[in-house]
């Protein structure tokens, strides 16, 4: 993906000034607010990259977004990407960071493939069980995929468990097509 490596630095850059300030959480909060705004509007994603809207004016269409829901960090941040040119980078430096901060605070991303959405007290639960298995805290992301039927597929690093009805569909038919039943006609 291009500009990942120049996403990387801006991030390991902002999370060490985070560190030392003692307010990488806060940070992390905000670029998942920031990345979660950007990758829900089509429009705002697509003002971020135009090369036509200058990046002062991209600025301030950012600041008067998020002036009130971010720190100061965070909204540094626009004046940097501002006098780099680099505001359409805004996204990838977001999404970067959460990574590296995550792997510092050994956080884990499991994947849980469902048929239905998750709601909150199934999450907790869930949480609390990857605690007991791995020793770490995970982030869980839920992808919703009506082809398991239900039950879940739960997935963290390179650990799978796969509880799903179509998994279990899968194994039986795979029992009765090796099964040697000969019927007694």
């Amino acid at each position: 993906m291009k500009g990942t490596r120049a996403a990387l630095r801006y991030a390991k850059a902002i999370l060490n000034l985070a560190k030392e300030q003692g307010l990488e959480s806060e940070v992390n909060n905000d670029m998942q607010l920031i990345a979660a705004t950007i990758s829900n509007s089509t429009d705002l994603e697509t003002m971020l990259k135009s090369p036509v809207i200058k990046a002062a004016d991209k600025k301030k269409v950012l600041t008067a977004l998020f002036s009130d829901k971010i720190n100061a960090i965070s909204l540094s941040v626009f004046n940097l990407l501002q006098e780099n040119k680099r505001m359409v980078m805004l996204l990838p430096i977001a999404k970067q960071y959460t990574i590296i901060y995550d792997h510092l605070k050994s956080i884990q991303v499991a994947k849980v493939t469902t048929a239905v959405p998750l709601n909150k007290e199934t999450e907790e639960k869930i949480a609390t069980k990857i605690v007991a298995l791995t020793g770490n805290k995970a982030n869980i992301e839920n992808i919703v995929d009506p082809k398991i039927i239900g039950g879940f597929i739960l997935r963290v690093g390179d650990i799978q468990y796969d509880a799903s009805i179509s998994n279990h569909f899968n194994e039986l038919r795979k029992e009765f097509d090796n099964s040697h039943y000969i019927s007694k006609i």
